[in-house]
């Protein structure tokens, strides 16, 4: 079997590549996904089908997640919390089970990667790709795509519930902005989220571009399939070995475009001798390129909850949004990075569910319908973890330590937004809604020491992982990729998805990987 394109993985990125790319009849196209895949919408199962904006909550079940698990930190504080890392198995990806915030990354974040001699990835590079992949029903302007295969819309304030509305109330009390469009280019202060769920669907890439892309005759999607390793003779990409039901195959094909994900491309490089030599050398890894960066420089977003309790328990209703406001600002403790917090309510507060389920080795959380909660998230968090190997063994899961909040800024900016979402909640506006703080705990925030402990001990993943397999320039010996995303050692292999990343941009992370796919899919079918 062989193909002109073998793409790794139906991903964010992977889903729009193999869609791109089969454009063009002449190109034969082969687009491999370890999971399932639902051919007709009507097979789509709901909860994969529905998200966050009719308050399924994220869709996290075994047969449509990897099942990885991952250290806290390396420090003394986190060093034994193991927690899940939900990722998607299934066509779509994680796109098919995330919450579906469409926010894309700032002009800020893509200067930082023109600082570091990324020259071609400036906004002004990056926008026409961003406005490609959209259909923004709210906006129509020069920011905003109009016919793109994502759609994307704002709960309207009509529709917001009442805590969203009193947080917005309670901002905007604060001296916070109204933003009107959180996706222009540098927007900042409180307001709706772009959400790429239109009449209570989920518009993952699966649904907004193998749909349409599935019935050409030169894309053949087979799902089912795991890829233990990548071929490569003489610095030269030839193809894959492919695992299903059971079965070993291989796989050729003239380029190989990796994008199974921050966690899984990585670990491919690595099974197959692409990466740090000491690494490969104690698994018995023949090297096939020395690449020290490949599963380093690993980056997230931290994330930690002030959650209260209610005085009427029946206003959580959980048939209605769960997210629809939030609030991007810049904290006091990192002044040189701008809009590197937000915040935003969680319309109701219950360990149930995804909090359960990230929770299943922390036994401090119970699963009650309790309250709401602000959640904060720490932007350009510097902490960087890894994703290493276990074994040679392409079925044992990679090791994979997160190091959230190692950094001491890092926790001093993580603090100061608990504090700041414990303003808002003890805010005028939200008196008549909320009742005790259940946590954190007075205690805890009086002394500072305990705080900080506090937060290095609780807090968890955003589910933004990236920037295992870096872009950079060739000088930056920790750079994995090009910038036209090719593995440097290696001709015809690329890689995207959120892993090449240089670091995670200020919001969540899935539109910017799409914008990835969309122009890696540009610059593969041109060279």
């Amino acid at each position: 079997m062989e193909y002109d394109f073998v793409v790794i993985g139906s991903g964010s990125g992977g889903s729009i590549i193999a869609s791109r790319l089969s454009e063009n009849p002449n190109n034969s196209v082969l687009l491999l996904e370890g999971g399932p895949d639902y051919q007709n919408f009507d097979e789509i199962p709901e909860d994969i089908k529905l998200g966050y904006a009719t308050g399924t909550h994220l869709a996290i079940y075994e047969h449509h997640d990897w099942g990885h698990t991952g250290l806290v930190g390396d420090y003394d504080e986190a060093k034994d919390r193991e927690i899940r890392l939900p990722r998607g198995k299934i066509t779509g990806g994680s796109s098919s089970i995330n919450g579906q915030i469409f926010l894309r990354g700032l002009t800020h974040d893509f200067e930082l990667w023109n600082q570091k001699g990324l020259n071609q990835w400036k906004y002004e590079d990056v926008l026409p790709y961003f406005n490609k992949l959209e259909n923004d029903l709210d906006f129509s302007d020069d920011f905003h795509g109009s016919d793109g295969p994502i759609l994307a819309q704002r709960f309207p304030e009509s529709e917001w519930t009442e805590p969203q509305k009193l947080f917005y109330d309670a901002c905007i009390k604060e001296g916070y902005p109204v933003a009107k469009d959180l996706n222009l280019p540098d927007a900042t202060g409180v307001g709706a989220f772009p959400c790429n769920n239109y009449q209570g669907i989920r518009m993952s890439t699966a649904i907004g571009y193998l749909s349409d892309a599935r019935h050409r005759l030169n894309l053949t999607i087979r799902s089912n399939c795991y890829v233990t390793k990548l071929l490569v003779n003489n610095q030269q990409i030839q193809g894959v070995d492919v695992e299903s039901n059971g079965e070993q195959f291989r796989v050729y094909g003239n380029k190989v475009i990796l994008s199974a994900g921050t966690i899984s491309s990585p670990h491919i490089l690595l099974l197959s001798g692409i990466g740090p030599e000491d690494e490969l050398k104690k698994h018995d890894i023949q090297q096939t390129v020395n690449l020290p960066g490949v599963g380093k420089n690993l980056r997230d977003h931290p994330m930690n909850y002030v959650k209260m309790g209610v005085k009427d328990i029946t206003k959580l209703d959980t048939s209605k949004p769960m997210l629809q406001v939030g609030l991007r600002y810049s904290s006091s403790a990192a002044p040189e990075m701008p809009d590197d917090m937000i915040l935003y309510m969680n319309s109701y507060a219950s360990e149930g569910d995804y909090r359960d389920i990230l929770f299943d080795r922390d036994k401090n959380h119970n699963s009650e319908l309790t309250g709401i909660q602000i959640a904060v998230l720490l932007y350009l968090a510097t902490s960087q973890g890894s994703v290493s190997l276990k074994s040679s063994d392409p079925h044992d899961k990679p090791n994979i330590t997160l190091n959230l909040l190692k950094s001491e800024i890092d926790v001093k900016r993580m603090a100061e937004g608990i504090r700041k979402a414990d303003e808002i909640m003890h805010s005028s506006e939200l008196s008549n809604f909320v009742t005790q703080r259940q946590s954190p705990s007075d205690e805890i925030l009086s002394d500072e020491k305990k705080f900080h402990s506090w937060l290095r001990r609780s807090t968890l993943t955003g589910n933004h992982m990236t920037s295992s397999c870096s872009m950079g320039i060739k000088s930056n010996e920790m750079a994995v990729v090009d910038q036209n995303c090719k593995v440097y050692g290696i001709d015809n292999l690329y890689i995207a998805d959120a892993s090449v990343m240089p670091d995670a941009v200020r919001a969540n992370t899935n539109v910017t990987t799409m914008m990835v796919a969309e122009r890696v899919s540009e610059i593969v079918s041109k060279l």
